[in-house]
């Protein structure tokens, strides 16, 4: 298995597992602290190994905190099998249908994402870009009065077409979803709900692809590295995600814009006096 490391330090382990746990699902690029992490810890890269421990964590931990609409996605699945048209069909049609985009382009780039589009410049001005266009969307959900029941295709198509943006590393997966969805009239809660069920196809398909070549490896020490990291990126997604609807429900994403416009400018700082 490519990307094996076996020496990582159980505090950079804990460190990188938090903060991968936190990122994934709030709208601040995981792709820009990811690039922070090694520069603020003087590590190396950890390896494919940890990060499909970590998202299988994380994975675990939306299902978890949604997990009455994971029963109705499972649910909508078999009616849609059997030709029902319910509304929990509807909803695993329109998850599946928004994650098509992501799954096509995926494939078709994928060389060009592994080997052109991990410069720090680019992660610097998506991450500040992306930012101020979820502020743009914010603005607009003050008056928003969608819900997720509300979607239509047509929208399901935009989000998954964002989606698909978010190949581009510090787009943010979570924060191109959530902005296409406020854009098109959803409610700040809403639109994070869809936008975190929608993380779980994709997710799922990020950790479980290398989940087999990490238990066939064989390698103990890597194994035990991989659970712990898993463990601890589960707890930290579990929070960010309940932290993140708690805020939603009675505040807005502007938090979120400012710390992405701060991000962006320790990068371009770090990248002004040499370090990345």
């Amino acid at each position: 298995m490519p990307g094996l490391i076996t020496d990582i330090p159980l505090l950079y382990l804990i460190f990188l597992a938090i903060i991968q746990g936190i990122t994934e699902f709030l709208p601040i690029s995981s792709s820009a602290h990811l690039i922070l992490a090694p520069v603020l810890t003087g590590q190396s890269d950890q390896g494919l190994a940890i990060d499909v421990a970590m998202h299988i964590g994380t994975l675990l931990a939306v299902m978890l905190y949604f997990r009455a609409d994971v029963v109705r996605l499972f649910r909508g699945f078999f009616d849609s099998l059997r030709g029902a048209k319910t509304p929990d069909a509807r909803l695993t049609q329109q998850i599946i249908a928004a994650t098509v985009p992501v799954v096509i382009a995926g494939f078709l780039l994928k060389d060009i994402i592994a080997n052109d589009w991990r410069s720090p410049v680019l992660i610097m001005v998506t991450t500040a870009l992306f930012g101020v266009v979820l502020g743009l969307a914010d603005r607009r959900a003050d008056q928003a009065k969608g819900e997720m029941a509300d979607l239509r295709w047509r929208d399901v198509l935009i989000i998954g077409l964002a989606q698909a943006l978010a190949l581009v590393p510090g787009v943010s997966r979570s924060g191109i979803t959530m902005t296409a969805a406020l854009f098109l009239g959803q409610k700040r809660p809403d639109a994070a709900r869809f936008s975190l069920l929608l993380s779980i196809p994709t997710t799922a398909a990020a950790g479980l692809l290398g989940l087999y070549d990490l238990v066939q490896s064989g390698n103990a020490a890597l194994q035990s590295d991989a659970l712990i990291a898993g463990v601890l990126a589960f707890f930290s997604a579990l929070l960010a995600i309940a932290g993140l609807m708690a805020w939603l429900r009675r505040a807005s994403f502007m938090p979120f814009v400012l710390y992405r416009l701060f991000l962006a400018g320790v990068l371009a700082v770090l990248l002004l006096i040499g370090v990345i």
